[in-house]
């Protein structure tokens, strides 16, 4: 008995095995240019997707506060743990393809009255029963069910991706973050030296002047250089406060007190490069690439279970077991008992709900195509960006750091006819404003040159690890 019932749920698997009526799949053809961009070349090394985050970050407190940022952070718990409800999702709708099989006991008892009875006589009658069966199983003739989970797998895959974009994203931030402490920092102690120096030029120059040797415009404008410079200790202090809490966000709780400790861009090691001569296909390795074409081939699988309404639905119910009216007699010869109740629901009137079912899905199908083909886009963009930035700012730190030597030499010079009472103390303040702002200019261009490389780091997809 209990065999029928199991070779009945096996056959009704098998007849339920077809194929779907989802339209066949290909990966469209990436909307880009035959090339990239004039100049996005460069000298280089290895892509991050090949060698990990780990190899690409060379410093090494960066490499421990990324570490750090990818055990605690937030958001990446969050994206994996969508992974998780994702996988039990698809689980569920996966089940569905297979009968559920149960066992079930029940007793029942009913008194009739002796007006109800035909005999004159009150009855009290009783009903036991045991089975085993499965219902309202639905065969799968026309690949709905199997559609639905192509779907949800498809939409588990998309959930992966999606972590992976966040994690790519979270390490870009933490060495964006990590390179700004190191700048503001660098500009705080150019401040902090710039400010020394104006004192000391600032009690020199009030010596002079009480001894006539200097106007009053020369002390006012040697103090106009101390609070400028105050005014900068102040703001950048400020900001690295700033910074320490973005860092400290990022990483999903407090952070080690040496990995703060950063005094200036040189002190950061740097990537591993950017190399040139990239093909595009590429591109499509990016995980927000592959996120997006993952919802593509949800969409298309849906078409299929929207196809699939049009033809009629047929279902399973079956049980066998014991039943008798006596409790000691449910399981002896003879109490056997069966129920075999097939159904099948052909659509005839809805007033178009199907219908436009399936075109809502075909309408889904084509936002999710546009969506993948703009995900590539926005990728090559993004790449090509950082490709022919990368040249241009090198040759932008070459001649900053020209210019602060130019600057510099300048301000000595002027310093020099100062004292020797050729020029006004005006001359020296501007040339020391001069070399001020290229300082501050130089690790301006050296923090953009870095945060390219990052930026390079996860417009490719980020590493393989």
């Amino acid at each position: 008995m209990h065999r029928t019932i199991l070779a009945a749920a096996l056959s009704a698997m098998l007849l339920g095995g077809c194929t779907t009526l989802a339209p066949d799949y290909f990966t469209p053809a990436a909307p880009l240019p035959a090339a990239w961009p004039a100049g996005a070349t460069a000298e280089g090394a290895a892509l991050p997707a090949d060698i990990g985050w780990e190899q690409y970050f060379t410093d090494p407190k960066l490499r421990q506060l990324i570490a750090l940022t990818l055990r605690n952070n937030r958001d990446l718990r969050v994206a994996g743990l969508n992974i998780e409800k994702a996988r039990a999702q698809y689980q569920i709708q996966r089940a569905d393809l297979f009968p559920g099989i149960n066992a079930g006991a029940s007793s029942t008892a009913q008194r009739v009255p002796a007006s109800l009875s035909g005999t004159g006589q009150a009855t009290v009658s009783h009903e036991y029963s045991a089975n085993l069966g499965f219902a309202a199983y639905e065969l799968d003739f026309f690949g709905r069910i199997r559609s639905l989970k192509d779907q949800a797998q498809y939409q588990f895959m998309a959930t992966e991706e999606a972590r992976r974009s966040v994690q790519i994203s979270l390490i870009g931030e933490v060495a964006t973050a990590y390179l700004t402490l190191a700048a503001d920092s660098e500009r705080r102690q150019l401040a902090s030296q710039t400010l020394r120096s104006q004192q000391a030029t600032y009690e020199l120059t009030r010596r002079r002047f009480e001894l006539g040797s200097a106007s009053a415009l020369d002390l006012h404008q040697a103090q106009t250089s101390i609070e400028t410079a105050r005014a900068d200790v102040a703001r950048y202090t400020g900001q690295l406060a700033l910074d320490r809490n973005a860092l400290v966000l990022l990483a999903g709780g407090d952070l080690p007190a040496e990995i703060m400790e950063v005094d200036a861009l040189a002190s950061v090691a740097g990537s591993a490069g950017i190399p040139g001569g990239l093909p595009s296909e590429l591109l499509q390795r990016r995980p927000d690439v592959l996120q997006a074409e993952r919802q593509l081939q949800a969409a298309n699988a849906n078409i299929g279970a929207a196809r699939a309404a049009f033809f009629p639905s047929i279902t399973l119910t079956a049980s066998g077991g014991s039943a008798s009216n006596q409790l000691s007699e449910l399981f002896a010869s003879g109490s056997s008992a069966w129920r075999f109740v097939p159904q099948i629901t052909l659509p005839i009137f809805d007033a178009g709900r199907i219908r436009a079912n399936l075109d809502a899905a075909k309408v889904q199908q084509q936002i999710a195509l546009a969506q993948y083909e703009k995900a590539i886009q926005t990728a090559f963009r993004e790449v090509a960006d950082t490709l022919v930035q990368n040249v241009p700012l090198q040759e932008q730190l070459a001649a900053q750091q020209a210019l602060v030597e130019a600057t510099s030499a300048s301000h000595r010079l002027s310093r020099a006819r100062f004292d020797k009472g050729v020029d006004s103390y005006l001359a020296v303040l501007d040339a020391q404003r001069a070399e001020y702002s290229a300082q501050q200019n130089l690790i301006s261009v050296r923090l953009a040159g870095l945060a390219n490389q990052v930026t390079f780091y996860k417009a490719m997809g980020g590493g393989a690890n």
